[in-house]
């Protein structure tokens, strides 16, 4: 590949990739938020209406991974990431802008169907256009833009965070200081609108609707997925009957374990729950913000680190480290609840909990997802992952209170260490190497 295409790749790449960004934005943002919209909505002494705010995204988010595969499939994965910078852009701020607690949600609702469509479709398009030997790399870079997103929210709930033992300052933030919080994502949303005008189709798509655009033929050239597959010919039958045909079954449920199982790890609820987490560490809420911040970082770098990694260490072997460093992490984590240890210690766990899952599961899951599945299905079974990783984050969220009040955090961080062990043992038997292999080479060896 000579320059002019490797830069161009990397460019449709990151463009692809800002999805992740605003992915990691809209779905963080709230946790800084949290302490003050529920006091401006008069929410805070009810734990069910405090769920439903937390959960209102990711069932749009379900909403989304839903659609986006047999929409992305119909119409192409340039359009449908379009639209997901269309509704993060409206989502940013009508956020903001309502009083009513149902409108509210609404909002939200909408932001969370960008996050299904966007999550579905960023490491699907990378993956049809990157060759190879750099796939995952780039893959990855969905993930690290989505650690990005993460911290830029962490970053901005804190600057935007006033004094909380001040009352005026806590009255700013009751009536505004959340507000601007999800205002902020308004400028990246509409520069995503505006790049991805300048991308093309994927041109696996263009191949399956057997599409023959002159201009399109610089951008076929950048990657290896144009290989004929065993089943990219055959479009007659619908997708979803494609998909339920039995050569297709133990791959699925082997991507479906893996999408649930990156949740369910119990890494996540540290962002959506950092309050009470931290707080149950002995901290108060201006520690709470520091240490978010602090787990932010850790999240960018070790990020960064598994860039490297991916295509040196591959990934089955991270994956595995990542369900077995958590399951370990998590017993300890729980003992020391359990002991009452408060400080410093307790940050460090949390912080080495994010470090392992940023290096392994956070990145490996979208490559593997991305990588697994035959060109004819991978839009539909793509989305159908996605669908069962956005249940796993709605179940997860909304179970993490309810699990932390009847087991306490000690109870809570040994049930998802124990999560974490079993998938250990079924990723272990199930879960094979993808590095350095063409998607044709990954179809004949897991379909046949």
């Amino acid at each position: 590949m000579n320059n002019n295409s490797k830069s161009f790749l990397y460019f449709i790449c990151c463009v692809s990739a800002m999805g992740g960004l605003l992915f990691g934005y809209d779905w963080v943002v709230i946790g800084g938020a949290k302490p003050f919209y529920e006091l401006f909505f008069g929410i805070s002494d009810s734990p069910l209406m405090q769920g439903v705010a937390m959960t209102t995204a990711l069932v749009g988010c379900l909403v989304g991974a839903m659609v986006a595969g047999a929409a992305a499939d119909r119409y192409g994965r340039k359009p449908l990431l379009m639209v997901s910078a269309v509704l993060f852009t409206v989502s940013a701020i009508a956020t903001g802008l309502f009083n009513d607690f149902t409108l509210f949600n609404i909002a939200r609702f909408i932001g969370g169907v960008g996050i299904g469509v966007a999550s579905a479709l960023a490491p699907m398009y990378i993956a049809e256009v990157s060759p190879a030997d750099i796939r995952g790399r780039m893959v990855s870079l969905n993930q690290m833009t989505i650690v990005l997103g993460i911290l830029a929210a962490q970053v901005v709930n804190m600057l935007l965070a006033r004094d909380t033992s001040i009352p005026a300052e806590q009255e700013w933030n009751v009536s505004w200081g959340w507000r601007w919080m999800f205002w902020a994502e308004t400028l990246p949303a509409a520069l995503f609108l505006v790049m991805s005008f300048f991308i093309p189709e994927s041109p696996v798509f263009l191949q399956m609707k057997a599409l023959t655009s002159p201009s399109q033929g610089r951008d076929i050239k950048l990657h290896n997925a144009t290989e004929k597959s065993a089943d990219s010919g055959n479009q007659t039958s619908p997708l979803w009957e494609g998909l339920g045909e039995a050569k297709y079954r133990r791959v699925l449920i082997l991507g479906i374990v893996i999408a649930v199982f990156q949740q369910w790890c119990g890494t996540n609820v540290i962002f959506n729950y950092a309050q009470e987490i931290f707080v149950g560490a002995g901290f108060d809420v201006d520690g709470m913000f520091i240490n978010i911040v602090i787990t932010g970082i850790a999240n960018v770098v070790f990020t960064i680190l598994a860039l490297y990694t991916i295509e040196k260490w591959g990934r089955r072997t991270l994956i595995l480290l990542g369900a077995g460093g958590l399951g370990i992490i998590y017993l300890v984590l729980g003992t020391c609840y359990f002991l009452g240890m408060t400080g410093v210690l307790m940050v460090a766990l949390v912080v080495a909990a994010i470090s392992v899952y940023a290096m392994t599961l956070g990145p490996v899951t979208w490559t593997l997802l991305a990588e697994i599945f035959p060109n004819r299905v991978r839009g539909i079974a793509m989305a159908t992952c996605t669908f069962a990783l956005w249940v796993g984050c709605c179940t997860l969220t909304f179970s993490f209170p309810s699990m932390n009040a009847a087991l306490g955090s000690s109870g809570t961080f040994w049930t998802y260490s124990a999560i974490c062990l079993c998938a250990f043992v079924f990723l272990f038997r199930n879960c094979p190497e993808t590095k350095g292999r063409s998607l044709e080479e990954l179809e004949k060896q897991l379909v046949g």
